[in-house]
């Protein structure tokens, strides 16, 4: 089997090796990739905003299946593209991608759904925006309305810092979508969905502040981990009823159906889990630490879903224990990182590639992105596997590099509760 994977970071990276461990899988692409996707897959130049570029690509390489990882080929049509092609492709339509796309859709579908969320407010307009503030707080949530690769969303109990956000969105043509702010801890739901079908992963919590303690600004996510000890049983079967199968049937009830991973992002509150945020795609980082617990064979769950058969298909099998990833990040990110600095270790046991080149004239590994390596490490619980992953991360060498020591630090201690009275499985 011939399988092409899109995109060029960590996520893209522990697809390939999960995808390279599967007998069935007789060649693996990346396009564009990485240095790190590079020593496991073959690697193709292309536009990831450009559908026809990519649908070209997979008919010339001969793909038997394109597994799209980031959301932007999929929000601009390229899953439609690679289909009309007669291509299988893993990854959801245009149409169904808006989830992720516009956040005032995805809105819309879960109140169609009676999907839990919170209360919300979309404002496109700077002369509106006083009067809908004061609909909020104490504590402000402001979201760009679209694509912003995790970073554009303010959460603060300051008006005016929630203000000039907003004001900065509105200023560069981006409607703001202003919330309620929802207590409880948050968790990450990746799901397999076939247009019917729903199959769940592992329940994920990923760390969105750059800093220790949840200190600073949002990020694309700089570490997470799997599964959740605290999660209480009968969590994930309640997620999937009550957030991820209204939200699929309405997404067909609207002749649009949903093909692909389906990412649900949740806060765990007082009444029940409600959502934050959905995205189209395997979330980054989480999909680092999943797949690294997968036992089941990717390729078939993949081909599954891209065919319309996952009800046929077998349950994912797990390994036991736990995974940790955590990110290490480039001097200056989560703002302009600093880049082509060489990196050492960057071949280590549990690393992946997220933002990095090869230099052509003597091969060394450099840095490229804002969140240049992702390392992961299993072990047969949590603490165990936190131990591990700092110790592969000292085996890393960035300059200026930075990195959260914290990851999964709380949940590893039993520090991590639900608020109420413990009786959130049967809200």
């Amino acid at each position: 089997m011939r399988i092409l994977v899109i995109g060029a970071g960590g996520r893209e990276h522990a697809i390939l090796r999960a995808l390279s461990r599967d007998p069935e899988v007789t060649a693996l692409a990346c396009a564009p990739g990485n240095a790190g996707t590079a020593m496991i897959a073959e690697s193709y130049s292309v536009d990831v905003a450009a559908p026809d570029e990519m649908a070209e690509l997979a008919l010339k390489w001969r793909a038997d299946l394109v597994v799209f990882g980031p959301e932007t080929p999929l929000v601009a049509g390229a899953a439609d593209a690679v289909r009309a092609a007669g291509v299988p492709c893993f990854g959801p339509s245009r149409a169904a991608a808006r989830i992720e796309g516009s956040k005032a859709f995805a809105k819309d579908v879960m109140l169609s759904a009676g999907v839990p969320t919170a209360h919300s407010e979309t404002v496109d307009n700077p002369a509106k925006l006083d009067a809908a503030l004061v609909n909020f707080g104490p504590t402000w949530v402001v979201k760009d309305d679209g694509l912003a690769g995790g970073k554009g969303v303010l959460v603060t109990s300051d008006f005016d810092a929630a203000r000039a956000h907003a004001l900065k969105l509105l200023e560069d043509g981006h409607p703001v979508l202003l919330e309620s702010f929802l207590d409880g801890p948050e968790a990450s739901l990746l799901c397999l969905v076939d247009g019917t079908t729903v199959r769940p992963l592992l329940p994920a919590q990923d760390f969105k502040r750059v800093g220790d303690g949840d200190a600073g600004p949002n990020t694309g996510g700089m570490g997470a981990y799997a599964p959740l000890p605290w999660a209480p049983e009968g969590m994930v079967d309640q997620v999937v009823d009550t957030v991820v199968r209204p939200t699929v049937e309405e997404l067909a009830r609207r002749g649009t159906p949903y093909s692909g991973l389906l990412y649900a992002g949740l806060a765990l509150t007082s009444d029940g889990p409600q959502v934050i945020e959905f995205n189209c795609r395997f979330g980054d980082p989480e999909t680092q630490a999943v797949l690294a617990m997968l036992r089941t064979p990717l390729s078939s769950l993949l081909t599954a879903v891209a065919n319309g058969e996952l009800a046929e298909a077998p349950e994912p099998e797990w390994e036991p224990g736990a995974a940790v990833t955590v990110i290490l990040a480039a001097e200056g990110y989560p703002g302009r990182p600093r880049t082509d600095d060489v990196i050492g270790g960057s071949d280590g046991p549990g690393v992946l590639h997220s933002g990095t080149r090869r230099r052509e004239t003597d091969g060394a590994v450099l840095s490229a992105g804002g969140r240049v390596l992702s390392v992961v490490a299993t072990g047969e619980d949590l603490e165990s596997a936190r131990q591990e992953v700092y110790r592969r991360v000292d085996g890393v060498h960035l300059p200026g590099a930075h990195y959260r020591t914290d990851i999964a630090a709380r949940a590893a201690r039993g520090e991590v509760a639900l608020p109420g009275d413990g009786d959130f499985a049967r809200n």
